[in-house]
C-alpha cells in the first residue's frame, strides 16, 4: 500500500457550519495533533477562536475523542474512516476566574450537614 493510501482524510465541522479542511493525517496521529492543526487553521475573522486544545472537543460518530488517542485506535465499526470523515468541533466557552470561584462556593454551600445536635 501507498503512504497515500493509509492516511485518512477528514474535515472538520465548526459550530458555524463552515468547515476547515479537508486533510490527510496518518493512522498514528494523535487527537491532541487534530486540535493543534484546527487552531492554527482557525479562521481569522471568528471570534471567540479556541486557544489551547483543551479548549476543543472532537466529535466523531457520536463519541467525543480523547487527547491521546491515535486515530487508528479511534476507528469504529460505525465510522472505519473510508473516504472523507468530518468531525464536529465543539468549542468550550471560557470560564472567568469569578465563575470559577462563584462554582466553587456553591459546591461548598450544597456539602453542608443537616445533622441537629440536641
Amino acid at each position: 500500500m501507498s503512504a497515500v493510501q493509509e492516511q485518512f482524510e477528514i474535515k472538520f465541522r465548526l459550530p458555524d457550519g463552515t468547515d476547515i479542511g479537508p486533510r490527510r493525517f496518518p493512522p498514528a496521529s494523535t487527537v491532541a495533533t487534530l486540535k493543534e492543526t484546527i487552531i492554527a487553521q482557525w479562521p481569522k475573522d471568528k471570534e471567540k477562536g479556541p486557544r489551547t486544545v483543551n479548549d476543543l472537543k472532537l466529535i466523531n460518530a457520536g463519541k467525543i475523542l480523547e487527547n491521546n488517542k491515535t486515530l487508528s485506535e479511534c476507528k469504529s465499526p460505525i465510522c472505519d474512516f473510508s473516504g472523507m470523515t468530518t468531525m464536529h468541533v465543539v468549542v468550550r466557552a471560557p470560564t472567568s476566574g469569578k465563575q470559577s470561584e462563584k462554582r466553587a462556593a456553591k459546591k461548598a454551600k450544597d456539602f453542608r450537614c443537616g445533622c441537629a445536635i440536641m
